[in-house]
């Protein structure tokens, strides 16, 4: 195997130097890195990623920046990320925001230190590691949350258009008073679904009442006949109120929401959603991510993916 003892004696210059090149932990003259990178090629110096990187303009990996505490869908989204990058011949480097700009951006920039090929983001509110990711030319794709500006790759669920449907579906049951548990403000995607369920209550004929609107069960309960949950984690403190307050799903209060789970069969009543295509949002994914990579100068595209309604009981339907 050869070593960095030996690049640096073809190159003439010291080990320190060989790994300040490769790391990029102190400027180098131009001259004296040309010697280095081509002392790598020449003796085939494989000792890490980040060598074999300067020699071939890219590590064959992808960077994943995700917050792995904010959905439980997540993981079968990371599982078919993975599984389209390995097809392709890449590895998978995933870092956790924590839901958190602070450590978004270091995510990112550890994901730069690894020097990936290129960068999957679930971008958090607040952040600036995107508008980094940007200024410095590093390929990037958004997943899931997305943005309305059109200068960056993104993929995700088609979000409007699905929640007013969820809406209008219980309106078609007879409900006039229909709530809204909302998930975290400011995100994307929360933002979306509030539009769409604004949306479906004009489409309906009925009014926007803010009242109807909460981040808890409890404010709608007496008021809402029919309820629209935006999301996995609302979900799951929805039911759990609803069962502390001896609330009947599918019976006092019929529920829809976004989003499938994996247990939506098994709870009673069985829960009526409308399910993302996530696997399709993963493999979408890295492909715009390795088509970015190979073309730097193509058009940026954005890609919704519309979800499909998996009708069950919790709507009172029968």
């Amino acid at each position: 195997m050869v070593t960095m003892k030996e690049v640096a004696a073809l190159a003439g210059v010291s080990i320190t130097t060989v790994s300040h090149v490769i790391n990029e932990t102190r400027p180098v003259a131009a001259s004296t890195r040309e010697r280095v990178l081509k002392a790598i090629e020449e003796t085939g110096y494989t000792g890490d990623a980040i060598a074999r990187s300067l020699v071939t303009g890219g590590t064959k990996s992808l960077g994943l920046a995700v917050s792995l505490v904010s959905h439980p869908y997540f993981a079968e989204l990371i599982a078919a990320i993975e599984n389209e990058a390995t097809q392709a011949g890449y590895s998978l480097v995933l870092i956790d925001t924590r839901e958190s700009a602070e450590s978004e951006q270091a995510a990112v920039r550890m994901l730069r230190s690894r020097r990936v090929d290129g960068v999957l983001l679930t971008p958090t509110s607040g952040s600036a590691a995107l508008s980094e990711l940007r200024r410095l030319g590093v390929p990037t794709v958004l997943v899931d949350r997305l943005t309305l500006a059109q200068d960056t790759d993104q993929v995700g669920p088609e979000n409007v258009q699905a929640t007013s449907s969820l809406v209008r579906h219980l309106a078609d049951l007879g409900h006039r008073r229909i709530g809204l548990v909302t998930g975290t403000p400011g995100v994307p995607t929360t933002d979306e679904r509030v539009l769409g369920y604004r949306l479906g209550l004009g489409r309906a004929g009925l009014k926007w009442d803010e009242e109807l609107v909460a981040q808890s069960l409890e404010p709608l309960l007496g008021k809402a006949s029919g309820l629209v949950v935006s999301d996995h984690q609302v979900l799951m403190t929805v039911l759990g109120a609803a069962r502390a307050h001896g609330v009947r799903i599918g019976t006092d209060l019929a529920l829809v929401t976004y989003g499938e789970v994996e247990w939506a069969e098994l709870v009673e009543p069985p829960l009526t959603t409308m399910a993302q295509p996530v696997e399709e949002i993963g493999r979408t994914a890295v492909r715009l991510l390795l088509s970015r990579i190979a073309d730097p100068e193509r058009a940026p595209e954005t890609i919704r993916l519309a979800p499909a309604l998996k009708h069950r009981q919790s709507c009172g339907c029968h």
